[in-house]
């Protein structure tokens, strides 16, 4: 305490300060302007080749444009976090370097806590190899419509380690890559909407599909809704015997996310059609025959 308070002790502290300000200072303050420029040319380089990988994806007809896309933003995301971790390490070696800390036990060390970790945290190592291979393969892009272990939303983010959904409702859900059981990509590469048109039984068959085709039709032809239809409608034809209505069942093939609203404008014009034509589209009933000796009696009665 008494060494602190002595006047040759000011002397030698402020001294080797000045020192520093004089020989490392200025050093400091250009590797904190390469540090920011480097960070500000990383940016620019990566939205570059971000561009010129689209363009190139525009220039191919056969290449699907919205897929493309998807996964360029996908691999993007990740070159860029991998840039930004890299850039943020050589800053920091290179201050701790600044100020006179060693910085070769601290490599030897961030090696040996590397090792031990890897051992103890075989989960998250786990999560990068599949995140790795989720990448590699394909499987699901940012912007993709994905159930994952049960689970439905819009894919908002794709990291080594995790995979970001987001629902209908608006709730975020965020799943570890090794812990990922089951994965369905409902848009890549092309969707479809099934249909499954339920008409009461004393309707016919054969009329009431040519109905579901012209409509069909209809929405091909369409200037606003024909660019997210790929395929004509494809009648499958009557598929079963329900309770209270026989069901045909039809496909529309569509461009990646168009299927729900292709499904909800061909149900409004099929109804509407219906209409016109008088088909009766039945709600759940059940046939009570009321005794032996009245068998041409029945009951109808409305389950709900």
């Amino acid at each position: 305490m008494d060494t602190i308070l002595t006047q040759d002790f000011w002397t030698q502290f402020l001294d080797s300060a000045q020192n520093w300000m004089i020989n490392e200072l200025p050093s400091l303050v250009v590797v904190l302007i390469l540090f920011f420029i480097s960070l500000r040319v990383s940016h620019m380089l990566i939205n570059s080749l971000k561009a010129t990988l689209i363009k190139r994806a525009m220039a191919k007809t056969t290449t699907d444009t919205d897929e493309a896309e998807k996964r360029i933003n996908t691999l993007i995301g990740i070159i860029s976090g991998l840039v930004k971790i890299i850039l943020w390490m050589i800053f920091l070696m290179i201050i701790l370097g600044k100020f006179g800390i060693n910085i070769g036990p601290i490599l030897a060390s961030a090696g040996i806590l590397g090792l031990a970790v890897g051992f103890g945290a075989q989960e998250l190592v786990r999560d990068f190899i599949s995140g790795f291979f989720i990448l590699l393969e394909n499987q699901v892009r940012t912007g993709d419509v994905a159930i994952i272990n049960g689970t439905g939303g819009l894919v908002e983010k794709i990291e080594l380690r995790t995979i970001t959904l987001r629902d209908l409702s608006g709730v975020v859900h965020i799943f570890q890559n090794g812990k990922i059981n089951s994965l369905s990509n409902m848009t890549k590469e092309w969707s479809a909407v099934v249909l499954e048109i339920g008409v009461a039984y004393k309707e016919k068959v054969e009329t009431v599909m040519e109905m579901m085709k012209s409509v069909g039709d209809d929405i091909k032809a369409d200037e606003v809704h024909g660019k997210s239809i790929l395929e004509p409608i494809e009648i499958f034809g009557l598929d079963k015997f329900g309770d209270s209505a026989i069901v045909i069942k039809a496909r529309i093939k569509t461009k990646p996310g168009m299927q729900w609203t292709i499904g909800r404008e061909y149900r409004k014009r099929l109804k509407l059609m219906f209409d016109e034509n008088n088909i009766e589209i039945p709600f759940p009933h059940t046939t009570v025959y009321w005794g032996e000796e009245i068998d041409s009696l029945k009951l109808d009665v409305a389950k709900n």
